[in-house]
């Protein structure tokens, strides 16, 4: 394979060479924050563009699904475009584009211009999750990198959870191109600090030539699931010949782009990886990772806007402490886990801690206030940050150097696929799951039954009792009590999501028995040091 590698800007020495780690470190996990927190940060806006910019609800998800099919497009391919263009530029270029597409969203008046721009701005923001990762292995000497990657986790963590509370917050007191706005200043720092401290990897080989038919089946396998997954619950899934066209399409793309890639000389993405165990069966743990968390995430800020009327800056603020605990425990996980010459047990612990998690939201009700998640959300915040650095540093320990931006790529990938996945199947399930249960529910509750009778008569005189008339109240008698059993049966369809969370989590606990040892790279790193 004919390469050429990069060469770095010179170091006299350890302690020249590690001199900026924090400046790198706040660059690149800025970066990677602002393109994690633009994922969600839209939601809250919708119905403001819907009527600013006259479009339709169909039309205007387009922003969110448009962003985020562009995003995890290119993040697989950010390897291949940091090695051909040189990390520092590559990283520098994309928050960059990211920053430009930014200010032109801000600005858009017409709907087709906006939506142009999300994708620009989520191809820009690919390269900010798997490129700032990998930056964060070589940045920090290997005694210390545990802190760099905790303080990469701290941003993966709390970037999909500040979206909506900073959003909220935003629109409530600004307007919406505001959302996008605030990218800017935050943005330059991260460019600016990026270009100025960040160095092209001693390690990385650059290709000679452009895998044009490997970026072209990557962009339609993974746009064509990605697509699927966003419209398939509306569409009703492979009832639809459309989103059946759309699977199809996907694995065929997907199985020639793998034959296409073991074939070839310069890949844009190297499968050849996978066949160190530790890696693939850590990418697929990642997967399940990201199942689990954003499908837990989606669900329960549906949980409380739709049932308790929740606001979206007081679904965020519910949801913070959880980010908070997060991000404490992969401080303190960052600067131990060198120490720790197994991290499978600390791994064990993160998924029970989980399903600790999910057994206590199952048991909510339509009684359960903000007090009642408090605690689950914050045991949920202290699970993650247990799992997320010795899972990511065990998958990639017996990575070559050379290597490693291609294993973070495919691991952050498949958590952020993982992650779409969950939410469709989530999605799906919870409108399944409620009509499942209401139907149950209805059998039991006929409208001669006494206690049936008693709710329908005392909803029918406390709206005679406001002035209305007895055949208008008796019909808004019975309207209330089927909102109640809808609202029950939505109660007992999020109790069963939340353990089925959890279970999906639990299949992690088998996987681990893949892996040839407990060692991470982290700690493989400081015992060489």
């Amino acid at each position: 394979m004919a390469t050429a590698v990069l060469q770095a800007v010179p170091v006299s020495s350890d302690a020249d060479r590690y001199k900026y780690k924090y400046f790198i470190a706040i660059a690149v996990t800025l970066a990677a924050t602002l393109e994690l927190v633009d994922t969600s940060i839209v939601n809250v806006a919708i119905p403001h563009m819907m009527g600013n910019l006259g479009a339709t609800l169909d039309e205007i998800s387009w922003v969110s699904v448009g962003y985020i099919i562009a995003n995890v497009i290119v993040i697989p391919m950010s390897s291949w475009f940091s090695a051909y263009f040189g990390r520092r530029r590559y990283l520098t270029g994309s928050i960059g584009l990211f920053i430009v597409a930014s200010m032109f969203c801000g600005a858009a008046t017409t709907l087709q211009g906006l939506v142009f721009w999300r994708v620009i701005q989520g191809i820009g923001g690919g390269a900010l999750l798997s490129t700032a990762q990998s930056t964060l292995w070589e940045a920090f000497p290997p005694n210390e990198v545990g802190i760099g990657q905790a303080m990469f986790g701290v941003g993966v963590m709390v970037g999909p959870t500040l979206g909506p509370t900073l959003g909220g917050f935003i629109v409530d007191n600004w307007n919406w191109p505001w959302i996008f706005y605030i990218n800017l200043p935050l943005g330059i720092i991260a460019a600016v600090l990026t270009w100025s401290y960040v160095r092209d990897s001693v390690h990385q080989e650059r290709a000679e030539k452009v895998d044009w038919l490997g970026i072209g089946l990557l962009t339609v396998a993974v746009g064509s699931l990605q697509w699927m997954l966003e419209r398939g619950e509306r569409y009703d899934w492979f009832e639809s010949p459309f989103v059946t066209a759309l699977g199809i399409t996907s694995l065929v793309s997907f199985v020639w782009l793998v034959l296409h890639e073991l074939r070839t000389d310069e890949p844009v993405i190297d499968f050849h990886i996978l066949k160190n165990r530790q890696l693939a069966t850590g990418v697929l743990m990642g997967g399940l990772l990201g199942f689990a968390l954003f499908g837990s995430v989606f669900v329960l800020p549906v949980f409380l806007q739709q049932l308790h009327q929740f606001t979206a800056n007081q679904t965020g603020m519910v949801i913070l402490p959880g980010a908070i605990a997060s991000a404490i425990t992969m401080a303190i996980l960052g600067k131990r886990l060198r120490t720790i010459p197994d991290g499978r047990p600390v791994i064990i612990m993160g998924v029970l801690l989980f399903m600790v998690c999910m057994w206590q939201l199952a048991g909510l009700s339509l009684d359960s206030g903000k007090d009642d998640v408090f605690w689950p959300l914050v045991i949920r915040g202290v699970a993650m940050g247990l799992m997320f650095i010795p899972l990511n540093s065990i998958a990639l320990a017996e990575v070559a150097p050379r290597d490693l931006a291609q294993g973070t790529g495919l691991f952050n990938v498949m958590r952020q696929l993982g992650g779409s996945v969950g939410i469709a199947v989530m999605a799906t399930m919870l409108s399944r799951f409620t009509k499942e249960k209401k139907a149950v529910l209805t059998e039991h509750l006929s409208v001669t039954t006494p206690d049936a009778l008693a709710r329908i008569e005392t909803f029918t005189r406390g709206l005679a009792a406001r002035g209305v008339n007895p055949i208008a109240a008796k019909q808004g008698a019975l309207a209330v009590l089927d909102r109640t059993v809808t609202a029950q049966a939505s109660v007992l369809a999020f109790s069963r999501i939340y353990l089925i969370s959890g279970a999906v989590l639990m299949l992690v606990l088998p996987l681990m028995l893949f892996w040839r040892t407990g060692r991470g790279r982290i700690t493989a790193q400081a015992d060489a040091h």
